[in-house]
């Protein structure tokens, strides 16, 4: 896979995003502290220009790795195989949602965010009008069924529907997979599209300190203590719900059912969580994902159709944690004490709603559909989302590194099995990444430039 010349040395990169959030969070306070709008303005753009340089990629992204990614499983076997790996990891994609969730109820609970009032602070206009569109065009599941339908190929491109270009892709790809060799023509221009996507994002990731500089720059300055004290509680809760899920509930299930250390996992994977945690985007940390994932061992057929597929639909953070927290935050507004059965709810629309949280609006979807679905009032829930849309970015990424290390982490498990999980490459060094070009089972070991 060409991307892995572009993989960045984890321990540089850590060391590269650590200092681009220190210096973007000095940055953003000095201009806060001295008015230097100015300051403000250029970090916003830089921050901006990083965010659509990645934006570009994630619609072509998302589709050619959804028909790579299903036409590389005939490497391992047959149709029946296909559907056995597709299952499996499907059904790890709810068992891990499930816990997830729960583990968002427990830490709501305890934390209990918006209980105390939110000592007179109000959504801005801007964020109350923003939050109203929101809950009225993702509030609903009729909105979730009617969206993932395109009105033609074009359209769902054009305009950026994540959801109804995922849906085009596993049609297409699965069309592909059954024609064969009348489809490899296609399979293959697709394929060599992916190649050419994933090494303009290996460009991209070497923008990324540049990137946080501005994202972090300006949020705090635009925030300020809005950051961190009215709404400390829910931006905790979060980040301790995720923080439980990626460093329990994941080691757990290395450790337990695949039988890889903890430590090697986060050794091999880090640099992918690190760059999911500064960009906020599950689909562009994708080649980043997928790399991680042949470097742990995952055979490279399994690992291309499992880690898009991860990247649109598996968001424990986005998806499972937060609309928890978030609804009980909510409730908490509106003083309404949610029971048993709304709590219920929640679980139900963390393991069957994960597929309406593709695309980069994964959170605001999940949101919506979950406090509609418990019957939580439409304008708290407004209020609620306008509120939270201060703190968004800040919670964004501890969420959106959840999400990556659950989409390599279920691949091990369901590799390990399968018996798709190469133990040569798990052990290899962790500086020395493992490369496997599309079609081969060559392994080179040169290390990737810094």
């Amino acid at each position: 896979m060409s991307f892995v010349r572009t993989y960045t040395k984890p321990r540089v990169f850590a060391a590269a995003v650590l200092g681009s959030l220190v210096v973007g969070a000095l940055l953003g306070v000095l201009a806060r502290q001295t008015g230097a709008g100015w300051l403000t303005d250029l970090l916003d753009q830089i921050g901006t220009i990083f965010t659509t340089l990645l934006q570009i990629a994630v619609i072509p992204l998302v589709f050619t790795a959804i028909v790579v990614g299903i036409n590389s499983l005939r490497k391992l076997g047959g149709g029946r195989t296909a559907a056995r790996l597709g299952g499996k990891t499907v059904m790890w994609f709810a068992i891990t949602s499930f816990i997830a969730s729960l583990i968002g109820i427990a830490v709501g609970r305890i934390f209990n965010p918006g209980s105390g009032g939110l000592g007179g602070v109000t959504a801005t206009a801007k964020n109350a009008d923003k939050a109203a569109a929101s809950v009225d065009h993702w509030g609903s599941w009729d909105a979730f069924v009617n969206g993932l339908l395109p009105e033609n190929f074009v359209k769902a491109f054009s305009d950026g529907e994540t959801l109804q270009v995922l849906f085009l892709a596993l049609v297409i790809g699965a069309a592909a997979y059954s024609l064969g060799d009348k489809a490899k023509p296609f399979v293959d221009f697709t394929t060599s599209v992916f190649e050419i996507i994933q090494r303009y994002l290996g460009w991209i990731v070497r923008l990324a300190p540049i990137g946080i500089i501005g994202l972090i720059g300006a949020a705090v300055s635009n925030y300020g203590d809005a950051l961190f004290r009215p709404l400390f509680s829910t931006t905790l809760a979060v980040y301790v719900g995720c923080l439980l899920v990626l460093f329990v509930v994941y080691p757990i299930l290395l450790r337990f059912v695949a039988k890889v250390s903890p430590l090697k996992f986060f050794a091999k994977a880090g640099t992918a969580i690190q760059f999911a945690f500064a960009s906020q985007s599950s689909a562009a940390t994708l080649p980043l994902t997928r790399q991680s994932a042949v470097n742990l061992g995952v055979q490279p057929a399994y690992a291309a159709f499992a880690t898009p597929l991860g990247s649109a639909t598996k968001m424990d953070g986005c998806a499972a944690v937060f609309p928890a927290i978030a609804a009980i935050f909510v409730a908490n507004l509106a003083g309404v004490s949610l029971n048993f059965w709304q709590y219920v709810g929640i679980v139900v629309v963390a393991v069957v709603g994960a597929l309406a949280t593709a695309g980069t609006t994964g959170w605001l979807t999940a949101f919506t559909l979950t406090t509609s679905f418990i019957g939580l009032d439409a304008k708290q829930v407004a209020l609620g989302l306008a509120l939270i849309y201060s703190v968004n970015p800040i919670m964004d990424m501890m969420r959106t590194a959840t999400n990556v290390a659950g989409q390599i982490v279920v691949p091990v498990v369901v590799a390990r099995g399968e018996g798709l999980l190469d133990e040569e490459v798990l052990n290899a060094p962790t500086d020395r990444p493992q490369h496997s070009d599309e079609g081969t089972e060559a392994r080179h070991t040169e290390p990737a430039p810094a």
